[in-house]
C-alpha cells in the first residue's frame, strides 16, 4: 500500500485502486451512477435509498464521503458519510436516527454520549468486488473520522446477508433489528473507542 499526498487530502493506493475522499461533482455523479447499478438485488447484495445530486452535495458539505477510484479516476466504490446533520435531507431515513438517538445508554458503544455517523449506503462496482475495497473503504472511514466521532452506525436489511457478512467482519456488531414498512432491518454499530 503506498499513500499519495494531493492538496490537503491522501488517498492509499491498492493494487488497481485507490481510496480517498469525494472532491468533486464527477466523484457525486460516479456514486449516482454505481448506486443505480446496485439497485437490483443479487446474491452481492444491494442498495436501498436513493439520493440526488443536490442531496449528495448537501452531505458531502457536512463530511465528505469516502470513494475508491479505479486506474481512469472513476468511482468504483463508495461509503457514504450521514453526520446526525443530514437527516432532513432524507426524510425516509428519519426512523433510523430516530431509533438511534432513543437507544439505552451503551448499546452503541461503552463511551457515554458517543459521537456517532451514519454510513448511508456502501456499493462496490461488480468488476471490483473481492479485491478489497469494502475493508479499505471502512478503514479509510476509521482513518479519517476516528478523531471526531466514536462510533459508526448503518443498517443493512437482514436478508442482505452477504453485506452483514462483510460488515461483521470489518468490526461492525448487530446493536437491534427490528422491522419497518420496507423490510426487516439490522442496526449494526462498529465502535473506535
Amino acid at each position: 500500500m503506498q499513500l499519495r499526498y494531493t492538496d490537503s487530502w491522501y488517498v492509499r493506493r491498492v493494487s488497481t485502486f485507490e481510496v480517498g475522499v469525494v472532491d468533486s461533482d464527477r466523484d457525486l455523479e460516479g456514486i449516482l451512477a454505481l448506486q443505480v447499478a446496485n439497485r437490483t438485488p443479487t446474491k452481492d447484495g444491494f442498495v436501498t435509498v436513493v439520493h440526488t445530486l443536490d442531496i449528495l452535495r448537501a452531505m458531502h458539505a457536512l463530511a465528505p464521503s469516502i470513494v475508491a477510484r479505479g486506474a481512469d479516476r472513476s468511482i468504483v466504490a463508495y461509503a457514504l458519510v450521514m453526520p446526525r446533520a443530514t437527516r432532513e435531507l432524507l426524510p425516509i431515513l428519519e426512523p433510523m436516527f430516530a431509533l438511534i438517538d432513543a437507544l439505552p445508554p451503551g448499546s452503541l458503544c461503552a463511551v457515554p454520549n458517543p459521537r456517532w455517523y451514519v454510513m448511508g449506503q456502501v456499493a462496490v462496482a461488480e468488476a471490483y468486488r473481492g479485491r478489497g475495497v469494502f475493508d479499505a473503504l471502512y478503514e479509510e472511514h476509521r482513518t479519517r473520522y476516528r478523531e471526531t466521532f466514536d462510533v459508526v452506525v448503518t443498517e443493512v436489511a437482514t436478508r442482505n446477508t452477504r453485506s452483514l457478512r462483510a460488515h461483521e467482519r470489518v468490526g461492525f456488531r448487530t446493536v437491534k433489528q427490528y422491522r419497518d414498512a420496507t423490510d426487516e432491518w439490522a442496526l449494526i454499530a462498529w465502535d473506535w473507542t
